[in-house]
């Protein structure tokens, strides 16, 4: 299959684009500078060219161009656009979403059923476009990812984080109080891909299963032989794993076997 993808060099497409290729695919990454992504027959008429079979579309702000209202422009209007496009070409349309659709306010473990909450910034623009999604082309398939593990530096991964505040701070200070949805890049992309051969519909995939913050820094910082100092605080008091029993079950002890 032809596929496009958005957001190819980010955190999860620099991983997904080679996975889809080592599945016989062939990728065509959206190139902003030359498809803008205000300009509806510009987006349409890319993908009617390129003749792909289905999009995923993984693209957020991550590096800001000065454009105003961006971060709304990228991550609702571009979304709810691509999703009609692929309504109407009959493409494929896969749309990887955040646990950060949730707040604080509510403790998981989070189903598909819980109703998303969250109320300003990057949650509630991804919420929103969540919703847009569905109204624009029920077929499309959208995949809840939680904080990634690996991948390369200089992206927003959970290493790239520790790495960042031990460099700042001289230590890591990890909530034992917070369970973060998670998951090794490993683990998230075959099952991100899989979403072209599934049901229309929402998912979510996290590997965290009883594990707080302050356990799974020390687990990397063993298996990474990091020299990371790790404190443990209360500060934050969050359970946001969410659950999906239609996905594989994987867990992050096959990554960090010193968890508990």
């Amino acid at each position: 299959m032809k596929i496009a993808v958005t957001g190819s060099g980010g955190t999860i497409g620099s991983a997904l684009v080679p996975y889809l290729k080592g599945q016989g695919h062939q990728v065509v990454p959206w190139d902003r500078s030359k498809v803008p992504i205000t300009e509806y027959w510009a987006m349409e008429e890319f993908l009617r060219s390129e003749k792909v079979g289905a999009l995923f579309h993984l693209a957020v702000p991550s590096k800001p161009t000065g454009t105003p209202n961006e971060s709304w422009i990228v991550n609702y209007q571009w979304t709810s656009e691509l999703a009609w496009i692929c309504r109407e070409l009959g493409i494929v349309f896969v749309y990887v979403s955040t646990v950060m659709v949730f707040s604080s306010q509510k403790q998981g473990p989070f189903t598909v059923d819980t109703t998303p909450d969250a109320g300003d910034g990057y949650g509630m623009e991804k919420r929103l476009a969540e919703e847009r999604v569905f109204h624009q082309n029920p077929a499309s398939r959208v995949l809840r990812l939680g904080w990634q593990i690996g991948g390369s530096s200089g992206s927003n991964n959970m290493v790239d984080f520790l790495d960042d505040q031990f460099t700042a701070d001289g230590l890591v200070a990890c909530s034992t109080q917070w369970l973060p949805a998670c998951s090794f890049l490993e683990d998230s992309v075959p099952i991100l891909g899989s979403m072209i051969d599934r049901d229309p519909g929402l998912y979510q995939f996290d590997t965290n299963q009883k594990w707080n913050f302050y356990q799974i820094a020390f687990a990397l910082n063993k298996v990474l032989g990091k020299k990371w100092k790790i404190t443990a605080t209360d500060s934050f008091v969050f359970d946001q794993r969410m659950v999906d029993p239609r996905l594989p079950a994987v867990s992050l002890k096959t990554r960090l076997p010193s968890l508990k």
